[in-house]
């Protein structure tokens, strides 16, 4: 099967893509607007693209040519935190994901309690394992959609006890979600451990 993507509108090549590029990270995001409404949305298109300092990127669309509220208040406001959610949140993300007017947030529709962050005004929330407080970096427009990839640099992470063994998160203990195709999540399943790869020398003849 041969599939040009030429002859895709940008609905088609979502749909596509979102079954192929799997599973996918969700960063569940916090963000203030200008009038102080806390919003939280998960994203699935989301990466770290910098250690040091530490960058994560989430790509963001819009609908009829108006951008989501995550990426209006992110640009405005400088400030977001990116949330890694584990199996007993996976309803909480997925109703986060609703279309909710800009004045109405959805940490209080779904009644989710936050704390206070550290280095940044967004609050965290208080459930999720993993939370990384985040200050915007960069940002960057792709394609006819012109998506925008947002950069940021992580200020303060925040780990639930237990989650960090040898400078390393123990996966299982995390026990995150991801996205796969249209409406429907995954959890892990069997985690398989293979040797180090070795580099070899080759001296030249």
């Amino acid at each position: 099967m041969r599939i040009d993507p030429s002859l895709l509108d940008a609905e088609s090549g979502y749909r596509l893509m979102s079954g192929m590029v799997v599973p996918r990270p969700i960063a569940w995001v916090t963000s203030l607007s200008d009038s102080g409404v806390l919003n939280l949305a998960p994203f699935s298109a989301f990466t770290f693209v910098s250690l040091k300092p530490p960058m994560l990127a989430i790509s963001i669309g819009h609908k009829a040519g108006v951008y989501k509220d995550t990426a209006q208040n992110i640009i405005r406001n400088e400030e977001f935190v990116i949330h890694i959610a584990d199996s007993s949140l996976m309803n909480a993300v997925h109703e986060s994901a609703a279309e909710f007017p800009p004045d109405v947030s959805e940490v209080v529709e779904l009644g989710l309690e936050t704390t206070a962050s550290e280095c940044i005004g967004v609050p965290r929330l208080n459930l999720a394992p993993i939370a990384m407080e985040c200050r915007f970096r960069h940002c960057f427009e792709f394609g006819e959609a012109r998506t925008r990839l947002i950069v940021g640099e992580v200020m303060m992470f925040h780990l639930r006890d237990g989650l960090l063994e040898n400078d390393k998160i123990e996966t299982k203990a995390l026990d995150p979600i991801a996205r796969i195709a249209g409406p429907r999540y995954a959890r892990l399943g069997e985690i398989v451990t293979l040797k180090t790869v070795m580099q070899t020398s080759y001296s030249k003849p």
